[in-house]
């Protein structure tokens, strides 16, 4: 399933938990329950926002891009983590004028139903497009189900104070919750925004796949080849590697670029759809274009 049909689903049903949450503050009038709801526009606004980046990452390489659009998604990872983050900040500006100012609750059995039957939604779409994200290894996804498993949280503290106003008759305990829970927010509006950040950055593939390209090379590596310089790095659902390959310099050029292409198609079949580099060399030379390592001392 491509990445635009999870967000399609994802948008429509944000759309349904919001009128859902809206109708549950309308009828309690509970702060908590429109700070929830406030969270789930945010969601709408974010997986529009996504459907944008996505089908921008999807185009083609072109004269200007020649490896691709595909860090558009970072852009969308890091616009929803602000989102998130803008969510919270007016969550905590209304329940604080609620704590100084409390009102009561009303018709609380049906506000939680609703509440309820929305976080179910926002629980399975969350699930699915988790499982989703792992499978095309989409930051896009990734963020977007973490954003709505956020929302999960979120009617669920909200949801316990609510419940305990009534039967304590603390009216305070609606914008407290509602407080803590947009504190939890914020912290996962930064670890978005940091992934997003990481991704612009050029951050090297995560140590398992670091590992895998070890081991696809160790068969290759004999008293005549070596490998050094690998580098790795993530662009949205892309993955690049790039190496040097040291040969004897008495081979033939036929002799060195079909042990090239043997270790192209090895890394190629284990990792589908890798950008790959091998810039092959003669034993004891190094490329003169070649950076300095950022993990070597300085001179």
């Amino acid at each position: 399933m491509h990445i635009r049909r999870y967000l399609h689903v994802s948008l429509a049903a944000a759309a349904v938990v919001i009128l859902l949450k809206m109708l549950a503050w309308k009828l309690t009038g509970s702060v908590g329950f429109l700070s929830d709801a406030m969270e789930s526009l945010v969601n709408v606004l974010a997986a529009g926002f996504a459907l944008l980046m996505v089908s921008i990452a999807g185009r083609p390489p072109d004269a200007d891009h020649p490896f691709g659009h595909t860090k558009a998604e970072y852009f969308s990872s890091g616009i929803e983590g602000l989102f998130i983050g803008l969510a919270a900040a007016l969550i905590l500006v209304e329940a604080a004028q609620r704590l100084i100012a409390p009102h009561p609750v009303h018709s609380v059995p049906v506000g939680v139903a609703l509440i309820a039957l929305a976080t179910a939604v926002n629980g399975l779409v969350a699930a699915w497009m988790l499982k989703g994200a792992e499978r095309l290894r989409s930051i896009v996804l990734e963020a977007d189900a973490r954003h709505l498993l956020a929302d999960v949280w979120t009617s669920a503290g909200v949801m316990g104070g609510v419940v305990l106003v009534p039967l304590t008759g603390w009216l305070w305990l609606d914008p407290v919750v509602g407080i803590l829970v947009a504190l939890h927010i914020l912290r996962e509006a930064y670890q978005l925004v940091a992934r997003s950040v990481d991704g612009l950055m050029d951050k090297s593939l995560p140590d398992v796949d670091l590992l895998a390209v070890e081991q696809l090379l160790e068969p290759y590596r004999s008293a005549d080849v070596q490998f050094d310089h690998v580098r790795t790095r993530r662009a949205g659902t892309r993955r690049f590697v790039g190496m040097h390959m040291h040969m004897p310099a008495h081979w033939t050029l036929g002799q060195a670029a079909r042990c090239r292409l043997a270790v192209e198609k090895t890394l190629m079949d284990a990792m589908p759809g890798i950008g790959l580099t091998i810039e092959t060399l003669p034993q004891g030379e190094e490329s003169h274009q070649e950076e300095r390592s950022p993990r070597e001392p300085m001179p």
